[in-house]
């Protein structure tokens, strides 16, 4: 027994193990050398014995791909990596394990070079949302049938680590809602609007100036961006293939100053929050703006920044604040997608196999229940005040709280402010109601709402 101890002991030093590993490199190969390209390219640098030591092996760059070789890129020498010049090829390289696409866009390039590395049996980590949210299913299939990753920490919230905690640490969890702050370009205007007493236009342009808004801001302002990240949360929430076409998506574009002081005033900041929450009719997608309570957690993130908030069973209610978007923030996450391929982790791309995602069911939004905030200009006369609880009450919706903002305005007609704070109650039986109120000339201008969220 004693000899066959030492022998054990003696046979194979872990030292050795440990040495084989550090020399089975993990080649990347990057796709898209912009500001988060860069970034990729800094961390990886700075911290390569740190990630070797943690991963087991050494992670390295071999080749990349931009639109241009001769582009700064925060000092690096890209001369050092082999230089492709069709993303495909990169993909097709037998120079690379794993392809980085950072190059952006639902379709294109981006998605022709996805495809051929799945299909070349390389291992993929993507920050593209728009690309999973119109292809995430399919791609998992593809993922799946070649043995492969496909890795999108960093295409939800930025360096949130959300991906991860939903496919992870969530797993023995049934998830009831998820939602968050999805899209850093709208709270910044929506928190500057309220802390400075500014109208949108104004805080708009000064985003453009500072970089936080695109010279055609409509993808971000517009709630587009946070739908795309509410696809892939569904899917992973909940199970279900990817179903982008069936978000309800409104913006923040028709929010007024005059909005954000009345909900204010009335307890509430305006927040334009992603929602995914399954009910008895199927699974509700939503963007939109919100009233949210002072109080709540979530009220609390301004500025640029993003946060993601997940209710479930047994793990109750948990929330993920962060940088949404950024260079170094992003490749973050990036980074943790390939450490988990150098690991050797390979999961689903949506925590359970691609062939049992369930085809979604949609809830609709007329189904949709909670309570709402209503902006009415009533004419100045007597009855109309009367005539609009008339048709809630008809409607079978309990008003709240009913006040007038600010004085008459005298002009050609002279009309009265109201707001209106409901209980909660079905999309379906507002929207006939605020119907009935505009048709029959009750109010000088269109009614507006906004859904309030009781979190």
């Amino acid at each position: 027994m004693k000899s066959r101890a030492r022998k054990f002991i003696t046979a194979r030093p872990i030292t050795n193990v440990a040495i084989h590993l550090m020399t089975n490199q993990l080649r990347l190969g990057i796709a898209g050398l912009g500001t988060v390209g860069t970034g990729v390219l800094d961390l990886l640098i700075r911290h390569e014995p740190t990630i070797a030591d943690r991963c087991g092996r050494p992670i390295v760059v071999t080749a990349v791909c931009a639109r241009s070789r001769s582009a700064k890129r925060g000092g690096h020498d890209i001369k050092a990596f082999t230089w492709f010049d069709d993303p495909v090829a990169l993909a097709e390289s037998d120079e690379i394990d794993v392809f980085v696409e950072l190059i952006g866009g639902e379709d294109g390039p981006a998605k022709a070079a996805v495809e051929a590395a799945l299909n070349a049996g390389k291992h993929v980590v993507t920050a593209n949302k728009a690309l999973l949210a119109h292809h995430g299913t399919a791609l998992a299939k593809l993922a799946e049938q070649s043995g492969v990753a496909l890795n999108f920490e960093a295409a939800v919230a930025g360096g949130i680590p959300i991906v991860k905690s939903m496919r992870e640490s969530l797993a023995g969890n049934q998830v009831i809602r998820v939602f968050g702050i999805l899209n850093g370009t709208c709270n910044y205007i929506l928190t500057k609007m309220e802390a400075e007493g500014r109208d949108f236009a104004e805080v708009l342009k000064e985003a453009q100036e500072l970089g936080y808004a695109e010279a055609d801001p409509e993808f971000d302002i517009g709630g587009f961006d946070a739908a795309h990240k509410v696809a892939c949360l569904t899917a992973l929430a909940f199970g279900t293939q990817v179903d982008y076409a069936s978000i309800y998506v409104e913006g923040i574009e028709h929010i007024t100053l005059a909005d954000i002081r009345n909900a204010g005033d009335l307890g509430y900041k305006i927040k334009l929050l992603g929602v995914a929450v399954e009910t008895s009719d199927g699974i509700e997608q939503r963007v939109h703006p919100t009233l949210v309570p002072k109080n709540s957690p979530i009220a609390d993130v301004d500025g640029v920044f993003n946060a993601v908030a997940v209710n479930a069973d047994f793990a109750d209610e948990l929330m993920l604040e962060g940088r949404g978007a950024g260079a170094h923030p992003t490749a973050s996450s990036v980074v943790a997608d390939i450490c988990d391929i150098a690991r050797g982790i390979i999961l689903p791309a949506f925590g359970i196999p691609a062939s049992r995602l369930k085809p979604y069911q949609r809830a609709r939004m007329r189904a949709h229940e909670g309570g709402y905030y209503v902006s009415l200009e009533l004419y100045d006369k007597p009855g109309e005040v009367a005539a609009v609880a008339s048709i809630f009450s008809d409607s079978d919706i309990s008003i709240e709280s009913i006040v007038q903002r600010g004085p008459t305005v005298a002009g050609v007609r002279d009309t009265a402010p109201f707001i209106l704070i409901t209980h909660d109650t079905l999309e379906s039986a507002m929207r006939t109601a605020l119907k009935r109120i505009e048709g029959e000339g009750h109010a000088a201008s269109r009614p507006r709402m906004i859904r309030i969220e009781r979190l």
